[in-house]
């Protein structure tokens, strides 16, 4: 039933983004703070240590679009990726992972989220992967389709995903942030509780909590939005999916990350509000933001036929302020 209620949108899905031509593809063959103002620019300059910029001593420039091919657990995995403009080879850069939601691509999770314009503004890198299997999706533990019940390894592949980075372009290692919608966004939440050494943060859309246990190495700050009335993975949890809360996995985070159990209110415009837990261990706040009336859709975003796409909050420019106020903790 799960597969089946996130699948009921994929014709409408595919109708709803275009394609953009003119990307290079490049064949890589892999080894073995609350949120007080989410609109506007924040500026990635300044991260980065003299360590990682040593490590990217002799890096290339890149084209500003191309796509990827890597071979990973007998797959041929594309991936799209995007550098800004004012990218220097010799300055480490942040990264942001943007996974599709389940029927969707790599191409329409880019045009709905326009993070390769935030990027461009901002400075950092924008990589969006495809999924597998048809349709496509992610191994996120609860969710979704054929890699879920294949049990794919997108873990690995992601992790895989970031050596590449590392070796072809000059990453910020403490600024390697993950975001997704629907089955990106419980696919952000598995990679918080497994790979906290490489994920600085996470910022999902419209996806819950999907592991049954989850044991970070570390707090990892999370802010996640959902809508109200989103019928796909439904705010109050439950229903055909059976999947958690927005309000229980919230407080998973709060739990894992020490965090205080009250929370204090840290954007409200319209529709739009973002509770914070604070008093966390190291830092590593947590943030709910309620769309109310909100479908099963991208907060600002392009297009997507889930329901009511709010304007009063941009959950890109959002999750940008809250990534820049928490890199991975330094040594």
């Amino acid at each position: 039933m799960r597969t089946f209620a996130l699948a009921i949108i994929t014709v409408l899905a595919a109708c709803s983004t275009s394609n953009t031509a003119g990307d290079d593809d490049v064949g890589v063959d892999a080894p073995a703070s609350g949120v007080d103002a989410p609109g506007g620019d924040v500026d990635a300059a300044g991260g980065g240590d003299a360590t990682t910029a040593t490590m990217c001593e002799g890096r290339s420039t890149q084209p500003l679009d191309a796509v990827w091919t890597l071979e990973h657990g007998g797959l041929s995995r594309s991936i799209r990726v995007h550098v800004p403009a004012s990218y220097d080879p010799n300055v480490p850069t942040p990264v942001v992972l943007d996974f599709h939601g389940y029927t969707m691509s790599a191409q329409s999770q880019e045009d709905m989220t326009r993070f390769k314009t935030k990027a461009d503004s901002a400075g950092f890198i924008a990589v969006h992967p495809d999924g597998t299997g048809s349709p496509r999706g992610w191994n996120a533990g609860a969710c979704c389709g054929a890699p879920a019940t294949n049990n794919t390894d997108d873990v690995g592949f992601v992790m895989a995903l970031l050596d590449q980075l590392e070796v072809r372009l000059c990453v910020d290692t403490r600024r390697v942030f993950s975001t997704g919608f629907s089955n990106g966004g419980f696919l952000s939440h598995r990679l918080a509780c497994e790979q906290a050494d490489r994920i600085a943060a996470i910022a999902p859309v419209a996806g819950m909590m999907g592991m049954s246990t989850c044991s970070p190495s570390r707090p990892v700050p999370v802010m996640h939005f959902h809508g109200t009335s989103d019928s796909i993975v439904p705010y109050n949890g439950g229903g055909l999916t059976g999947y958690r809360s927005a309000a229980e996995t919230d407080a998973g985070w709060a739990t894992r990350n020490g965090c205080d159990t009250a929370t204090t209110e840290s954007f409200a415009s319209g529709d739009s509000r973002c509770m914070t837990h604070s008093g966390c261990d190291g830092g590593a706040e947590v943030t709910l933001c309620t769309i109310s009336g909100g479908g099963h859709t991208w907060p600002g975003g392009g297009y997507f036929p889930g329901g009511h796409i709010t304007t009063d909050l941009s959950a890109t420019d959002a999750m940008w302020a809250f990534f820049v106020a928490h890199p991975m903790p330094g040594d």
